[in-house]
């Protein structure tokens, strides 16, 4: 019973010390990423669910100013200018624009794609992974939640830089997600108008403004 009650203890005292070290580590990762005054991401993006044989690859951009983003992916651009989305898609011609609300955003958007794991989660330490020369911490995370439609996310972080590499998202269902920077910039030059939507400038242009609120 003691060796029991020792290895249980051990295991227990080994798991608290591994979520401890995660805390520390992405507390880090967090606070280099507010450290900057803008992220320009330039990243690919892949979908698969084996199951289903599905498996779709693209690339895609976000710029990251605070909560504000721009993000062109899949010939779309959406815009979040911290109250309203503007999704712009050129092939139809066509402005969606949403109020923003932040009890209704559950998923893992651009404006808290390098915070989301602040709150929600239990994490602990996993692989390490040498990439071209850089090694790579992958923390584990589950969701607190119990019926969250994500079973788990990889977030796989440069250990010199602190900067997330790599984000694998499964969900219940078996798809994984998963999101790779290929190139990772800061403090960049940012125009004043970045996140402004000139709804004038498409009208002229023949587009169908569709507002939702």
């Amino acid at each position: 019973m003691k060796k029991i009650a020792l290895i249980c203890f051990a295991l227990f005292a080994t798991t608290l010390l591994q979520a401890q070290d995660a805390k520390t580590f992405l507390k880090e990762v967090s606070a280099k990423a507010k450290s900057y005054d803008n992220i320009f991401i330039d990243f690919k993006y892949n979908l698969n669910n084996t199951k289903e044989n599905v498996n779709q690859e693209t690339r895609g951009d976000v710029t990251l100013v605070g909560d504000k983003y721009v993000l062109n992916m899949l010939g779309t651009t959406r815009m979040f200018d911290g109250k309203k989305i503007y999704t712009i898609v050129p092939e139809d011609e066509e402005v969606t624009i949403s109020n923003y609300n932040a009890q209704d955003d559950k998923e893992i958007t651009p404006s808290k794609m390098l915070t989301f794991y602040e709150k929600g989660y239990t994490y602990k330490m996993d692989i390490e992974q040498n990439v071209k020369g850089r090694k790579i911490q992958f923390v584990k995370l589950i969701p607190i939640d119990s019926n969250a439609e994500i079973k788990d996310i990889l977030l796989g972080v440069d250990v010199q830089t602190k900067h997330i590499y790599k984000l694998i998202q499964t969900d219940a269902k078996g798809t994984k997600y998963t999101f790779t920077v290929n190139s990772f910039k800061t403090n960049q030059p940012v125009s004043k108008t970045l996140f402004t939507f000139d709804e004038a400038k498409y009208k002229k242009d023949g587009y169908y403004i569709n507002s939702l609120d």
